[in-house]
């Protein structure tokens, strides 16, 4: 059976970061394709982003070194709210024969809770986990908790091994917006595609 990683996210802008968790969960779970899937318009953030060309642009650019990493425009194409548990039924019937996992950070997991139709999506996906510097899945939200350490213990949940590295994307846009250098942060292609249109200033 072939193991895709679904990974989504606003990726405003995608860094070294992302690319290090997902080469990591494609090493460990053996996945033959990790598929980057830039948001549309997620129901549970408010802030203002980039527009979606932009970040589907950058994300194209960073995943193109790595022949089994992809990008989807599949949450961007879509009208209205998109909600993760619709976008797993879609690429389940695109790959009926795979294992999906949809990879997070463990902070993301620990508000899964709040997610739509949160029971039905673990039913259709693994959840693969990035445990966060600081962060602690000792404090569980009651909610999740007697599910949580079951599917720990039957693989529907795995924990992997690494730490992400501390980079993350408001860092990237306040550090550009005062001029600051974060070549260090970000793929050439995607340093380049920045200055060109001028993103984040």
């Amino acid at each position: 059976m072939n193991n895709i990683i679904l990974f989504g996210g606003t990726f405003d802008p995608i860094h070294h970061g992302h690319l290090h968790l997902a080469r990591a969960a494609a090493e460990q779970l053996n996945a033959t394709q990790t598929l980057f899937l830039p948001a549309g318009e997620p129901y549970h953030k408010t802030t203002p982003r980039t527009p979606a060309e932009h970040r589907l642009a950058m994300a194209t650019l960073a995943v193109e070194p790595h022949p089994d990493f992809a990008v989807s425009d599949c949450d961007i194409i879509r009208s209205g709210a998109t909600y993760t548990y619709d976008t797993v039924q879609i690429f389940k019937q695109l790959y009926p024969s795979a294992q999906l996992y949809w990879l997070l950070g463990s902070d993301s997991l620990l508000q899964l809770h709040t997610w739509h139709k949160w029971r039905d999506l673990v039913r259709h996906t693994r959840l693969a986990v990035a445990v966060r510097a600081g962060s602690s899945l000792a404090h569980t939200p009651r909610e999740l908790q007697s599910w949580l350490g079951t599917a720990v213990q039957n693989g529907e949940v795995v924990l992997l091994n690494t730490t992400p590295p501390d980079i993350s994307s408001t860092q990237i846009r306040h550090t550009l917006a005062t001029g600051s250098d974060v070549s260090a942060w970000l793929p050439e292609a995607v340093s380049a595609y920045i200055r060109q249109h001028r993103l984040y200033i």
